[in-house]
């Protein structure tokens, strides 16, 4: 199966230029291009497969790499469409966040903390609706760390490349900040709808 591109209606973000949106649309485009590219080269290699199992072992511990970077980008660039909106305090997401965290905001300084660690990756804070709790993880790079078969709630990527352009190497948390600035929580309440 060949994976396509996905196009994301985004407006314009208030800190986060229309460059570095470009650079990462572009960064994505790529995830799925190798992704796609590496599925295909296994299967030649599997057409002699004791002849090039070192070649397929590499490729395969590389395949995961490239499909979470497609997915976790498919996952953050829907979080800017429409317009940035508030956190609804009567939403389903905000009373069980309240119920488990104490409030939004602990649960906003949890993926604040989480995003200011040092090293590439992810932000991610997902929920397990069989326990009804959250969980929040740093995802190295965007395949280490991940919380199996838990459903995604919010994905921030801080990788250099989300804020280097508009903020330096020491940008982060200015970059995390425009990400809040810019998140339209009704994607996330409704994300959190489809898996309560």
């Amino acid at each position: 199966m060949q994976y396509q591109e996905k196009k994301f209606d985004l407006p314009a973000l208030d800190g986060i230029s229309a460059k570095s949106v470009e650079e990462h649309l572009g960064l994505y485009a790529g995830y799925v291009k190798n992704f796609n590219a590496i599925s295909a080269a296994i299967e030649d290699l599997l057409k002699d497969a004791d002849k090039n199992a070192l070649a397929i072992a590499e490729l395969r511990r590389r395949h995961s790499f490239e499909f979470d970077g497609m997915k976790l980008h498919e996952l953050y660039f829907p979080q800017f469409e429409g317009a940035p909106t508030a956190l609804a305090s009567d939403s389903s997401f905000s009373q069980v966040v309240t119920a488990h965290w104490g409030s939004p905001d602990a649960m906003i300084a949890r993926v604040r903390q989480t995003a200011m660690m040092r090293g590439p990756g992810w932000s991610i804070l997902y929920y397990n609706p069989e326990s009804k709790a959250f969980h929040m993880s740093f995802v190295g790079e965007q395949h280490q760390g991940h919380f199996a078969t838990l459903p995604i709630i919010l994905a921030l990527d801080v990788w250099e490349h989300a804020f280097l352009l508009d903020y330096g190497a020491q940008g982060k948390g200015k970059y995390v900040d425009a990400f809040f600035k810019n998140l339209n929580w009704k994607v996330i309440e409704q994300r959190f709808d489809n898996v309560k």
